[in-house]
């Protein structure tokens, strides 16, 4: 049979990054392609021990249906932290518990976008959030990311040229895949270039906790007095990636738009993990857990960059974040497209993602490309970037 799929279904590609652990059989391979929160990261005796309970004494409302908006006490006890932490409830803010980040994006962009509509990225960004917009017909434009965030007159122009923009999609803390903040100065100047525009901004902080160096710079949504900043986190860095439990916090009028949206899609999050995460939030030292993530993330990120900064030839450039998971590497000056040196590194036995996976037209080449620091193993970062280092010299240093 010839099946007649959706448009917005024949748009979609598979994830590159998803693609590529399929390759991943050979065990000599090293992967620093991940975005996986580390494994040593788990806090699995304190979850056994309170998902044990929760049967124990919970077992009905963990098993039965539950709330679209999300588990109660979880909802406030969000709410509350990250009011503390960092400052993004307003008055008329409320809390929707989503299946993880993704689906808060998803959501987000199935409530502001009709079909064709345009959603306005930092370039490189998120390939996750690239789909998710694609799944909803809407098209992407990408603003030129730099070391200290979009270019705020960039943006303007790029809105006054785009009419039928109705969201811009930011990742300013740590960002995915480029490792980088967006400085205090743009932020103000970009929620000002939004607000003239009358557009949307998502602010996608999922790795806002894990800061190791340097100081914290203050949330978009934490900055905004006209509800125009719609906030999203999750769980997936700092407890666990694979109960799907994030978070937005929004204007009312938002949350409530995006329940009725998730309600088609899988009516709530699941209630057990829900629960799961109240529960260690209430009973566990979070901020002790969220610490000693942030002491494993500092020692890989330095070892990282030290291996980089002794192997890797001058003529390669990267990131050094203060946070997050990720630096972006740049190929020399001149060179385009990454996609030769890509395949060096896999002859060499190392798997990284190419930086085109994370344009918004993925068939524009890029000359960076993305390593993960937090999946490896110390001795997998020491030999991987070892072998990197060689595939750059061979190609590059001739």
């Amino acid at each position: 049979m010839n099946y007649n799929f959706s448009d917005k279904i024949k748009s979609l590609k598979p994830s590159a990054i998803r693609e590529m652990f399929k390759s991943l059989v050979d065990p000599e391979v090293i992967s620093f392609a991940a975005g996986n929160p580390a494994p040593e990261s788990f806090p699995v005796e304190e979850l056994a021990r309170l998902s044990a309970d929760i049967y124990a004494n919970s077992a009905v409302s963990a098993l039965q249906y539950s709330m679209t908006e999300g588990y109660a006490p979880l909802r406030a006890a969000v709410t509350d932290r990250q009011r503390a932490k960092f400052g993004v409830v307003r008055d008329n803010d409320d809390t929707l518990i989503v299946s993880g980040g993704n689906q808060g994006i998803e959501l987000a962009a199935k409530i502001f976008t009709n079909e064709g509509d345009v959603v306005v990225c930092e370039e490189p960004t998120f390939i996750g959030a690239l789909n998710a917009f694609r799944s909803c017909g809407a098209n992407t434009v990408g603003v030129k990311l730099h070391d200290d965030g979009i270019d705020p007159e960039e943006l303007d122009r790029t809105l006054a040229a785009t009419p039928n923009a109705k969201m811009i999609y930011l990742i300013p803390t740590f960002h995915n895949p480029c490792g980088t903040s967006t400085s205090l100065e743009k932020r103000k100047a970009i929620l000002a270039v939004a607000k003239k525009h009358g557009v949307v901004i998502f602010e996608d902080n999922p790795y806002g906790e894990l800061r190791f160096e340097g100081e914290d710079i203050p949330t978009l949504k934490s900055l905004d007095e006209d509800g125009i900043v719609i906030y999203c986190s999750s769980f997936s860095k700092i407890l666990s990636a694979g109960m799907r439990v994030g978070f937005v916090i929004a204007d009312k009028e938002i949350i409530a738009k995006m329940t009725v949206a998730k309600q088609s899609e899988d009516v709530h999050t699941n209630i057990f993990f829900q629960m799961l995460c109240y529960k260690y939030m209430a009973e566990c030292d979070l901020d002790a857990h969220i610490e000693k993530i942030r002491g494993i993330y500092k020692h890989k990120t330095s070892l990282m960059l030290s291996c980089l900064d002794k192997n890797m030839p001058d003529c390669i450039t990267y990131t050094r974040p203060q946070g997050g998971l990720f630096i972006w590497c740049r190929l020399p000056e001149g060179v385009t497209d990454c996609s030769d040196y890509i395949k060096a590194c896999m002859a060499n036995k190392v798997a990284v993602v190419p930086g085109s996976t994370f344009n918004c037209d993925p068939t524009k080449p890029s000359n960076g490309f993305r390593l993960n620091y937090s999946t490896p193993s110390d001795e997998q970062i020491v030999t991987g970037v070892e072998r990197i280092s060689k595939a750059a010299r061979d190609m590059f240093c001739r």
